[in-house]
């Protein structure tokens, strides 16, 4: 080994290592190769916590998207049952099938999801409970039990959006 132009040790490759402190010889290149091994131990801690903090980020973006989706599908079975509430064909059921038939657009599991329409009655307005007429309010509400795509995160929530309107036709 030699010293190079910058000072630092030249191994017969070319390839230069620099001396911490001046110092030269085999202990300056055996503290390099010491600092080199800290450094991939610092990189390896540090890329280990970037990752699990951008698959956090994916993850609660995900948990997000999920919320909307439930909360758009309450909105979807209060505007059909709004639109179609004074008709006979329309029921509970009705109302049901099409809020999962927007889960499952939205791959939702809709076997764990549970989806609940009320009549809730208004008597200001002449509206029994269970009334179905125009001018009755109804209520859907959905909740949703969120599963975590990456199973290292131990998130365990349910999701719930509720969303009422009154019937119009």
């Amino acid at each position: 080994m030699t010293p190079g132009r910058s000072g630092c040790i030249n191994d017969m490759r070319g390839r230069s290592f620099v001396c911490p402190g001046g110092v030269s010889g085999a202990h300056g290149l055996a503290a390099t190769r010491a600092r080199c091994g800290q450094t991939l131990v610092e990189f390896a801690a540090s890329a280990v916590i970037a990752v699990v903090l951008l698959l956090s980020v994916v993850e609660f973006g995900r948990m997000v998207l999920v919320y909307t989706t439930i909360n758009n599908a309450a909105r979807i079975g209060v505007r059909f049952a709004m639109v179609h509430g004074s008709d006979n064909a329309t029921t509970t059921s009705a109302i049901q099938s099409v809020v999962n038939n927007y889960l499952s657009a939205a791959a939702i599991d809709t076997s764990t999801a549970t989806i609940t329409v009320a009549y809730p009655g208004y008597t200001a307005l002449g509206c029994a409970a269970s009334g179905t007429g125009p001018g009755c309010p109804v209520k859907v509400t959905v909740t949703y039990p969120y599963q975590a795509m990456i199973p290292y995160l131990p998130i365990s929530v349910t999701l719930g959006s509720q969303s009422e309107g009154v019937i119009t036709f």
